[in-house]
């Protein structure tokens, strides 16, 4: 494989979005909200790519949440223990790689694969995700302080809901938000790409 000698339209467009990849490092990729009388700002946890904080960027979040979580039942908040949190940078510096091979090859099936392995990888993490949510919210301790029969305190992967006295919200935040401009950039790199096999 010859190494490139000139910037193509192509290349210039996926190392734009490679850079934008790496912004999951900047930037939370999810955030979820708990609002109550008894928190006036609310509770807002936000996700990073391998780490969790609060808006403050501070640890108290995670502190108030399993002080929370210990009077229903719900399991604690332990970073640490998370394995995506620890994998997860190797994939999306895994992902990074791929894409600069494929701008060395600059044709659009380089750049096409590139988008597909990452739907794919989207879509699984979000699965993760879900799966994630709903055993936080479904093994509940049954000897838990407060129990009320029948109830489970899933948030939403999406979206707002009530659960109990809290408002909870979760939504997508900036490092998402990255991610998918970088997948829409290496489609567009693949229109530009050279149409040839080889």
């Amino acid at each position: 494989m010859a190494l490139p000698t000139t910037i193509t339209r192509s290349r210039w467009i996926m190392g734009l979005g490679l850079l934008l990849l790496l912004g999951v490092f900047l930037f939370p990729i999810w955030q979820i909200t708990l609002e109550a009388a008894q928190f006036p700002g609310g509770l807002r946890l936000n996700i990073w790519i391998n780490r969790f904080s609060g808006d403050e960027g501070g640890g108290d979040i995670i502190k108030n949440i399993n002080i929370l979580n210990h009077y229903i039942g719900m399991q604690y908040i332990e970073p640490d223990s998370i394995p995506e949190l620890q994998y997860f940078p190797y994939v999306i510096w895994a992902m990074f790689g791929l894409g600069v091979v494929s701008m060395v090859i600059d044709r659009r099936w380089a750049y096409f694969t590139w988008s597909g392995i990452m739907i794919v990888l989207c879509l699984l993490g979000v699965y993760d995700f879900y799966l994630w949510l709903y055993d936080y919210g479904h093994n509940l301790d049954p000897m838990a302080p407060i129990k009320i029969e029948g109830m489970v305190y899933m948030p939403p992967l999406f979206g707002e809901k009530d659960l109990l006295n809290f408002y909870v919200k979760s939504y997508p935040r900036l490092g998402t938000i990255l991610v998918a401009v970088s997948m829409v950039l290496s489609f567009v790199a693949g229109w530009f790409g050279k149409n040839k096999l080889v």
